[in-house]
């Protein structure tokens, strides 16, 4: 029987089996020492340490470079946002505020009129310009207060001036000029009287409802984009823009219903504002919907800047565009929530005396947001696998 520990000889001592020596463990393919070939050891050849070129490649294929650029942006989009706000509405100050005056500009004895006294000092107080317009006849400016090209009013009346504001065009704008008036007409020796002949409706005091039923429809407009192509992202192009459209009409809808019907905050034309609001949800929708199918998964950025950093402290809804930077004043009428601003308001508020601007604006990058997408569609990260082809479904 052979021993447990190996075989032995006849003379008992252990037989050579060919294998040669055990007992140093450096021959040739040892694998207890360091030869070529060692695979076991810390450095060998399949457990180098990887270069800095596969640690990069390993890197842009993880989530984690997503994720590291996000931190900047976040960071970079926070400073921006706060920055944005800020300098557009902490310290609004008056550039050119468009005013009537009705009345002459010199007095019967040669020097210059009440009114034009009383402008200049205006002027003076608020260091601003005035673009005053002379109007012939009272009706005339009142007019023009109407169709929203004049801000205020001023007129004689007795001895002195009366100043007439309207709260509806621009609440910041009336509050300065109301405030001012007397204060400068008594510096100038002229009795001033202020009224407001197109107030604010008294669930509305500050004018801000309007901007904030409008940043809803912009914000939640581009948020139902972006769920659509998270949770629905099997909908073809023509479903996409029709669910967009769905979505727009319902959040209008609500929106308008909340403020009117339930808080009572404001009076609205109700059709008119749901379909205000309804385009404007539709618009911001499909402009993310743009862009992600140009940039795919950074299209919050683009968005984000166009509707929120620039579009909704230009858009004069928190404070009138006269007394915004005048490059902001002229760029919010160009976008989207500029134009769904000024579409409400003169819905609400002059009726009257539309204006087909703004909804050309809404038009147009409605239109130009659905033709990118229509045309570069294939690119957009969505939509149903098409049918495979009858060759392959017979495999």
């Amino acid at each position: 029987m052979a021993d447990q520990h190996g075989a032995h000889g006849p003379d008992g001592t252990p037989a050579d089996d060919g294998a040669g020596p055990r007992s140093g463990g450096d021959a040739p393919g040892d694998g207890g020492g360091d030869a070529p070939g060692d695979g076991g050891t810390e450095h060998g050849a399949h457990r180098r340490p990887p270069t800095a070129a596969q640690r990069w490649r390993a890197f842009k294929t993880s989530p984690f470079l997503p994720a590291c650029v996000l931190l900047f942006i976040l960071a970079a989009a926070a400073g921006l946002f706060a920055g944005s706000y800020t300098y557009a509405m902490a310290n609004p100050t008056p550039r050119h505020v468009p005013m009537a005056i009705v009345g002459r500009e010199t007095a019967p004895g040669g020097g210059p009129s009440r009114e034009k006294v009383f402008a200049d000092g205006m002027e003076k107080a608020l260091n601003a310009s005035l673009r005053l317009t002379a109007y012939p006849t009272y009706a005339q400016a009142r007019k023009a207060v109407e169709e929203q090209r004049e801000f205020a009013v001023v007129r004689p009346r007795g001895a002195g001036v009366e100043l007439d504001v309207a709260g509806a065009a621009g609440a910041s704008v009336a509050e300065l000029l109301a405030t001012t008036g007397p204060k400068v007409g008594a510096a100038v020796g002229v009795p001033v009287r202020v009224q407001d002949i197109k107030p604010l409706q008294k669930g509305d005091p500050r004018g801000l409802a309007l901007f904030y039923i409008s940043l809803a429809a912009v914000i939640v407009g581009f948020v139902g984009a972006i769920q659509l192509s998270v949770h629905a992202r099997g909908l073809n192009p023509a479903e996409r823009i029709a669910f967009t459209i769905a979505y727009a009409l319902l959040g209008g809808f609500v929106i308008a219903a909340v403020v009117d019907w339930w808080l009572g905050a404001l009076r609205l034309p109700f059709v008119h504002s749901w379909l205000i609001l309804s385009f404007t949800m539709f618009t911001t929708g499909m402009v993310f919907t743009m862009f992600n199918t140009l940039m795919g998964r950074w299209a919050m950025i683009p968005t984000w800047g166009v509707m929120v950093l620039l579009g909704n402290p230009s858009s004069g809804g928190a404070v009138s565009w006269p007394l915004l930077p005048s490059v902001l004043g002229h760029i919010g009428q160009w976008l989207p929530p500029g134009a769904s601003v000024n579409a409400q308001h003169t819905a609400v508020y002059f009726a009257g005396s539309q204006h087909l601007f703004p909804y050309l604006v809404l038009a147009g990058w409605s239109v130009v947001s659905c033709t990118v997408f229509w045309v570069w569609r294939h690119r957009h990260p969505g939509g149903r696998e098409t049918d495979r082809s009858p060759a392959h479904a017979a495999e």
